[in-house]
Order: C-alpha cells, then structure tokens, then sequence
C-alpha cells in the first residue's frame, strides 16, 4: 500500500529565500528516500526568477510549490502586529488547512531550521484528536520574565508555552474547530505583542497540544539536556544566527549544509558583511523584548485582567486568587471556599449504614434525584467526563477499599461514581465520606443528596466519630467501597495533587484493604461556562491497587500508602500535563515540607 505523500511548508519572503533553501537542502539529505514530498514556500512577493533557485533542489521524490497567500492574507493583513525580527509571513502558517482542505494534517517549518532527522518520521506522528503536535518553548521555561508573561498575560502555564516554528498540523482539527476564525477573533479582542500570532496560538489551542520529543525543535537560543547531533531539527531563534554570529551554537552544522547549496557564498557574504553596530542592534532588540514582557505583564489592562473585569464571575476570580495566596503559604489543606456555618453532628442523629426501610426508601429517592441531575449535567455539558482509564483495576476489585481522588469540584465525586458504575460492582455499594458541616448544615437540593446518598460524615464529637469509626470497619469488611478525598480541601479547578493527610490510609491498615488512588486531570473544552470559564473536560485515571505493607510498623506502614498514593498521582500530573510537579511556595523549606518524599 502506496504511502501518502508528505506535505511540508515553509513562509517566508524574498528577502529571507536563501535560508530556506539552506533549511529545505538539509531536510532533503536526511529525508527517507522511500518516501514522496512536497514542499509548499508560502509568500507574498517571492519572483519567478528567485523561484528558480530552488528547482535544483527537486528531486524524483520531492517537489517543490510556491503558493502565494495574498488572497487569504487579505483584508486583515493591516491589522497584523509585527515587531523587530518579524514579519507577517509568520502568521501564513495560519492559513494552511483553510488553504489546503484535501490536508489531514502537514508540517510546517520556520526557515531558520537546519533538519538533521528524518522528517517522515515526525509525520507519521499521528496527531489523534489533539490540534497541532510541537515542542515546549524553552525560553519561557528558562527565562523567568518570559515565563511570568505568558502566565499572567496569555494565561498559559510557562510549561505548556510551544513554540510554533515546527509544528504537526492537525489541519482537520483545525477545520472542524474554526482555528483561523479564532484566531481572527482574537486579533479583534487583544494585541499581543511579545510573541505574536505564537501567543494567540498558545492561547487558542490550549490543552489541545500533542507535546512532540523536544528533540523535533531544540532552540540553540537556551540550553538543552543531549548532545547537538540528537537534535533532529535545530531551531536558530530569536537573534542567534549563525548567518550573523560566526560563534552561534551549531553554526558548524548550519554552515556545512549551507556549503552544499547554491547560496553558499551568498550566506558568507551576509555574515562577513554583518556589522557590531548591527549585533548591538540585535542586543538591544532583546532587551526590548524582554522589557516588553514585563510591561505586558504589568498592565492593569492585559489580556488576563481584562477577562477577569470583564467576562469572569467576581466570585471565581477572587477564588483562583485566593488559591494562588494560600498555595503560596503552604496551607494546603485549607478550603478556599465559604461553606455555609455548619454545627456538631450527635451520636443520636446519625446511624452510619443502617438501612430501615425508611432510610431505603428515602435513599432510593434521593439516589434517583442525583442520577437525574447528572444526566442534565452530563446533558448541559456541564460535567464532561471524556475517558476513564484503567477501569479494570476498579472492577478486578475482589475486596473493600477505600478509594482517593484529587478534590476540586463540587461535582467530582459524581465523576468517581460514574467510574464506580462503569466497574459493574452492583452488589457492593460505593459511599462517600463528607464534612460536618455539609451534612448537618447544607440548604436545599445538595444538603440533601448529602443527607441521603450513602454518605459518611465526619463529626467533632468523638462519640459521633467512634459511630463514624465502626462503620468504616463494617462496610470495608463487606466488601463496600469508601471515597475519602485525602487532600482535605477542595480548591476549584486546581489541577496539581497536594499533600495527603493520614486518614485515608489509616482506614485502609485498620482494615487490610488496597487503597484505589483516582486521580482526575483536565483540559479546557469548547464550551464557555456561565462564569467567562472553559467547562472542564475530566479523564478519570483508576490506578493499580495498592496494599499496606504490614511488615511495616503502623506508623511507616501508613505514611508508605499515602507516600505511594501520592507518588501515583504525582506521576499522572506530569505524564498528563507534560510539566514537573512544583508548587509556589514562598520558599524552598516549605516545599520541602509539603511534598511527600519519593519512595526509594
């Protein structure tokens, strides 16, 4: 079966021609030769007779297109920022699968590339139901300015910033979800200046990025972590040129492909003719730059704090802020929202999993009501459970146990439900364990479903809890299964796993269950809430069980589970949301102090 041939496109102008052919010339040597291309130079103003200089590099299995974009460039092109070192060729990446609607998906190249690997093989990358494939940017990750302003200003964590001068295109994608509109409507709404159509991307397809091997685009700009000659494509950001800079990292690469192409002396004569006037210029331009983040950030009218005066629910603003202080402050187990004043629940008020019929009946009412409001939830598309994975560690359950899961939302542990359904457990029941307050003092709709859906409240009164106590024993003994939220707060829309407490795991020794860690992540769907934020899409991860090592003493035995239980979650944290675990507490002592020790 005939493979399918490979789309690559590049944008630039006449101006910047000969470092595409450099680029082009280098992707052609290392490219399969088993495999057929074709190469489209997007441009507004390149001649037939420029032209020319690139057909010597076509060859059986490559071709090579111009496509001039004016058409599409169009009307908004007066309204493109561009500044500096850009031009409005780097926004034409935009235009392709608009351009080009027989295309699943292509890849695009910026121009200041040398092409060591294989590019079949990042083709060939199947992109699934995610928008683009690219690597993280690494000068946010390494710049701390540039971090901070795509932060506070673009609203992207400076660990999933990509940088878009390579880039696998879902170009169905970006049909289907009207990327280009998006776009356009953005332009509308806020200049960004720093990055350009970069950050408008960032911004519009977040948690919608197939994060690629780093490798597909090391930035010679900053560090990275292997040796130069496993880069598979080396990306000359920013001012570092070798073109102007003889001792530009990777610039013996750059030039021993540039020797093989018909711009050599061409390229010599740029660099030679390249002036220290014009590389203070070019220092300037990165200072510029790197004030101009900080302006941005300091607006009282950036993007960030527009939204928030404009189209956020008050209440949610203060709330995400109010998270951001006490995770500063290490008080992690402290709920950042204002339940209603709740009071003790007595011994005589409560009999933990008894069931008279009375108590059934109303049970079963109340557990028909809640099923009811989260198929409108489900239906209003405000809860969206989008997989669960590893449901058969949940059904291959032969015993009770206690299941954790990270807390925060109001409706999460409907989402843990739903998983407890799917696993077909019917003759074992699930039961959740709630707050005080929630039980004895919550009004209306919820107060009830808290009252009467298989709930175990805690209590301040100690006769109250050793009721509490015994009947966690009996139902773990049953076969029954406990959802206890260890992290003790729930803060909305928090997606990092905090520190556990103890209680979870003390249940699970007392016991001689498995503990069933849950973890949730999430990412923005298309679908706007009532408070100006993305309804949440939830991917509910069941881990493997995990046992108490009883040759441990009580003690170590307990902090082992919760030190595992952690450790799982950290794990999908990272994998999920391709960025390392770190919380931002004001000092390295309180993060110490946080976070669990990584088993040995």
């Amino acid at each position: 079966m005939a493979k399918p041939n490979i789309p690559i496109f590049y944008a630039c102008d006449e101006r910047f021609l000969k470092f595409t052919i450099v680029s082009m010339h280098s992707l052609i040597a290392n490219a399969s030769k088993d495999r057929d291309y074709t190469i489209y130079i997007l441009h507004t103003d390149i001649s037939e007779e420029a032209q020319k200089q690139t057909k010597s590099l076509e060859q059986d299995n490559v071709r090579i297109v111009y496509t001039d974009v004016s058409k599409h460039l169009g009307d908004i092109g007066s309204d493109l920022p561009i500044r500096d070192y850009y031009s409005k060729t780097t926004y034409f990446r935009l235009f392709i699968a608009e351009m080009f609607p027989a295309l699943d998906k292509a890849i695009y190249i910026d121009s200041d590339t040398i092409v060591q690997g294989d590019i079949s093989e990042l083709y060939d990358i199947a992109p699934g139901d995610r928008w683009l494939g690219a690597c993280h940017e690494q000068a946010m990750v390494q710049i701390d300015h540039y971090g901070t302003y795509v932060e506070q200003v673009v609203g992207v964590s400076r660990h999933n910033y990509f940088n878009a001068g390579v880039l696998l295109i879902n170009c169905r994608k970006f049909r289907e979800t009207k990327l280009l509109k998006r776009f356009l409507d953005k332009l509308a709404e806020y200049d960004f200046v720093v990055t350009q159509d970069e950050d408008y991307l960032n911004l519009i397809c977040k948690d919608h990025i197939l994060w690629l091997d780093q490798r597909w685009n090391t930035e010679v700009y900053c560090d990275f972590p292997y040796p130069i000659e496993e880069a598979k494509i080396l990306h000359y950001i920013m001012v570092s040129k070798p073109w102007h800079y003889k001792d530009c990292t990777g610039g013996d690469i750059f030039w021993k492909y540039a020797a093989e192409t018909s711009v050599y002396d061409e390229m010599v004569k740029v660099l030679n003719d390249y002036t220290d006037e014009e590389r203070a210029r070019d220092e300037q331009v990165m200072d510029n730059l790197l004030a101009l983040a900080k302006s941005e950030t300091d607006r009282d009218d950036n993007y960030q704090r527009q939204l928030d005066n404009t189209v956020r629910a008050k209440d949610r603003v203060e709330i995400l802020k109010k998270i951001a202080q006490y995770e500063r402050e290490g008080r992690f187990d402290v709920d950042v929202e204002d339940d209603p004043p709740g009071r003790t629940l007595m011994p005589d008020e409560i009999e933990y999993g008894t069931k008279t019929v009375a108590k059934k009946v109303k049970s079963k009412l109340a557990f028909a009501a809640a099923r009811r409001f989260v198929n409108s939830l489900i239906e209003d598309k405000k809860l969206i459970i989008k997989e669960i994975r590893g449901i058969e560690n949940f059904k291959n359950l032969n015993s009770g146990a206690i299941i954790t899961c990270n807390h925060f939302n109001a409706f999460d542990s409907f989402a843990i439900q739903l998983a407890y359904d799917a696993a077909e457990q019917p003759d074992r029941r699930f039961y959740r364990v709630i707050r005080e307050g929630n039980y004895t003092s919550f009004p209306g709709f919820y107060g009830y479903l808290m009252r009467n859906c298989d709930t175990l409240p805690l209590s301040s009164n100690i006769r109250t809890m050793k009721k509490f106590m015994t009947a966690v024993d009996e139902l773990l003994s049953e076969g029954h299964f406990i959802l206890v939220y260890p992290e003790q707060s729930m803060w909305w829309n928090y997606r990092k796993p905090k520190p556990l407490k103890q209680g979870a795991f003390i249940f699970a020794y007392r016991n001689d269950v498995p503990v069933l860690p849950c973890f949730i992540t999430m990412k923005d769907s298309d679908i706007m809430g009532e408070d100006g934020f993305w309804v949440q899409e939830y991917t509910i991860h069941v881990c493997e069980p995990i046992y108490p090592d009883k040759s441990l003493p009580y003690r170590e035995s307990v902090k082992d589970l919760m030190n595992r239980n952690y450790n799982l979650w950290k794990d999908i944290y990272e994998t999920e949301y391709h960025m390392p675990l770190v919380y931002d507490t004001v000092n390295d002592a309180d993060q110490a102090k946080n976070a669990p020790k990584e088993d040995k």
